[in-house]
């Protein structure tokens, strides 16, 4: 199928080329197509641009007609060529999945357009196939964003190649208030702004609020202030309450009979008398309701577990408070066991000393937020 140039250097041979391109069968279509590709393998930038033009041209012509692992050979093959036809190359993205990766993944002669009409019309495996591109553009990223699939999203969020504009990046934000998995690699991202990652505060879990305090760099003011809004707003859309007074005047009562004890209060939130437990528990810990209320409400729990400590319950006994609260803020019943998982670490390894120490500062209602943050420095010193 060859003759010779003369440096010896074989030379591609048109005529079997277009006559294996006659040939219908299917086995004719395979031959010709590996023959094609032998020839990209083996003599690369050998190949005048009249062969390859020629070459193209046949493969063009076939591409559709010939089976699928012949056909991933030949996307294997041209993905990262950067002279091929564009309308090829868009032939094979929009294969299947297997044919379709390697040029979804590597080729560079697709144009925006092509990514964006391959999102919309292909399949899921398309999709995170396009995510993982070197250099994706802001259109595209929206585009992937658009599928709504979690999948696809958080591929493109980890992709760190990928750009994303500031009004899909403010969407992403406002989605990982009820998709958990956006939240980390969202808080990893170059693009995403102080005020955004502030909003995001209010709904992460305690390591990913860890990470913005360490990263964003937020005012303590700002951050106490986001904290007392999470604590109006999670109690305000809670059922009605029974009236505060009543609740005061029976946690005093239930105090001069010596009643306030850790199962009072497990028994009132498991009631869902949180006007009850915020007064006893008040008077168990001695600081004011209002904190009480901010640390009921507080999402990771780091408060609460600085208080029980502090007070003498048991991890048990906690445990259960903890959970309790979680109902009480409404979050999802297969989520509590995991959240409980993130703060029991908290609670077992601090020191009741260090856990009294924080509670005395808070009975002054000072450095809330500090005085987590130097609890858990401390217990991670004492791992």
């Amino acid at each position: 199928m060859s003759e010779r140039k003369e440096n010896g250097e074989p030379t591609v041979d048109h005529e079997f080329l277009l006559n294996l391109a006659r040939e219908k069968s299917t086995m004719g279509r395979a031959r010709l197509t590996e023959t094609i590709i032998d020839l990209f393998e083996n003599k690369g930038d050998a190949l005048t641009d009249r062969e390859r033009a020629l070459m193209f041209g046949i493969l063009r012509s076939v591409v559709r007609e010939i089976e699928m692992s012949v056909r991933r050979g030949v996307a294997q093959q041209l993905a990262g060529l950067d002279d091929v036809p564009e309308d090829l190359i868009r032939i094979l993205a929009n294969d299947e999945i297997e044919v379709a990766y390697p040029v979804l993944t590597e080729s560079g002669l697709l144009k925006d357009s092509d990514l964006i009409e391959i999102i919309r019309h292909r399949t899921l495996e398309h999709q995170l196939a396009v995510a993982i591109r070197q250099n994706i553009s802001e259109a595209v990223s929206q585009a992937l964003v658009e599928t709504g699939n979690e999948r696809v999203v958080v591929t493109l969020l980890k992709n760190e190649n990928a750009k994303i504009s500031q009004s899909t990046m403010e969407y992403l934000v406002e989605q990982s208030k009820r998709v958990d998995t956006f939240q980390e690699p969202i808080l990893h991202r170059d693009e995403l702004r102080p005020e955004l990652a502030q909003k995001m505060f209010l709904w992460v879990t305690a390591a990913l609020r860890e990470f913005i305090l360490e990263n964003f760099k937020l005012e303590q003011s700002v951050i106490d202030d986001l904290l007392e809004q999470l604590a109006n707003q999670e109690a305000g859309v809670q059922p009605e309450l029974p009236n505060n007074l009543k609740a005061n005047e029976l946690a005093a009562n239930l105090e001069r009979e010596g009643l306030v004890t850790p199962e009072m209060l497990i028994t009132a939130l498991s009631q869902g008398e949180v006007s009850l437990f915020l007064a006893l528990f008040s008077r168990l810990t001695g600081i004011r309701e209002y904190l009480a209320k901010r640390i009921l409400f507080e999402p990771g729990g780091e408060g609460m577990a600085i208080c029980c400590k502090a007070v003498g319950l048991t991890k048990d006994e906690f445990a259960q408070i903890f959970r309790y609260s979680q109902l009480v803020r409404a979050r999802r019943t297969d989520r509590i066991e995991e959240a409980l998982a993130d703060i029991i670490w908290i609670y077992e390894d601090m020191s009741r000393e260090a856990a009294a120490g924080v509670l005395k500062t808070w009975r002054r209602n000072t450095g809330y937020l500090s005085a987590i943050r130097q609890i858990q420095s401390a217990t991670r010193r004492n791992a």
